[in-house]
This record gives structure tokens, C-alpha cells and sequence, in this order.
């Protein structure tokens, strides 16, 4: 493993609360949005870690493709994301006094 994966420990953390932040200003949101948002990714793979961790967890899901405007992407195709509407809420518990 190369040292510089080991020196941002928080970036996916960082990068899930980003794109919970960007599924609430923006409709529709792709990874070139969450890599203009977050410093850079020690790793070139991190920011779709992040996408996927953040689906996972309910936050966001696929609603299409878009053609990326990332050089290093070469114009090629990424999903496009938004927030998930109908998410899970966990009730909280609550003890009896009874």
C-alpha cells in the first residue's frame, strides 16, 4: 500500500458528507461535482468508494447518466446521482418509566 493512502484516513468519511451536502442543493449531482467539492483523493478510485458507500447507506440513488466534464474522465460517462427520497428512519428508543 503507498504512503500517500494512508495520509487522508477521512476522505471517504469527508467525501459521504459532501455528497449528502450536494444531494440537497442539487437535483441531480455526478462525481465531477463531488471532486470540484472535496480535495483531492490520495487514491483515483476513492471518489466512487464514496458514491457507492453513501448508496449503501441510503442517502442517494442512480436516476441516470451524464457525459462527465473531467478531462481525466476523457468526456466519458458517469451516472448521475440524487437524494433519496424515501429514506429509512430509525425510531429512536426510548425507555419506560413505567
Amino acid at each position: 500500500m503507498k504512503a500517500a493512502a494512508l495520509e487522508d484516513n477521512d476522505w471517504i468519511e469527508d467525501a459521504i458528507a459532501t455528497i449528502d451536502a450536494l444531494s440537497l442543493a442539487h437535483s441531480v449531482f455526478t462525481a465531477d461535482d463531488l471532486r470540484r467539492e472535496m480535495r483531492p483523493p490520495a487514491h483515483k478510485n476513492w471518489p466512487g468508494q464514496a458514491l457507492a458507500q453513501a448508496r449503501k447507506e441510503g442517502l442517494i440513488v442512480a436516476v441516470g447518466y451524464q457525459i462527465s466534464m473531467s478531462k481525466s474522465r476523457k468526456h466519458g460517462v458517469t451516472r448521475a446521482w440524487a437524494r433519496k427520497t424515501n429514506r429509512e428512519v430509525t425510531p429512536c428508543s426510548t425507555a419506560s418509566t413505567s
